[in-house]
């Protein structure tokens, strides 16, 4: 069975497509700003949400592991050393 509800909602693009495609604003019922101040809002939002866009800098893979065979040769090096 499938009831009858009307819902007002905005349509926001994302400014990086690689996380999502659409943000989906539902309304509240009663809310008297004009179309184009609603739209607004929920731009800025969804921009703030994500960061203003950026893109944060991912270190690769192999990064992590020659630091953590360093640090495990140093440390290594340091018992040895001492013992």
């Amino acid at each position: 069975m499938v009831k009858g509800v009307t819902r007002r909602v905005i349509l926001v693009d994302s400014p990086d497509r690689q996380r999502f495609e659409k943000a989906i604003f539902i309304l509240k019922d009663g809310d008297s700003e004009s179309a184009e101040d609603l739209l607004l809002q929920a731009r800025e939002i969804a921009s703030e949400t994500m960061g203003g866009g950026r893109r944060t800098r991912q270190r690769p893979p192999w990064l992590w592991l020659l630091a953590g065979a360093a640090f495990t040769g140093a440390v290594w090096a340091f018992v040895s050393l001492i013992g």
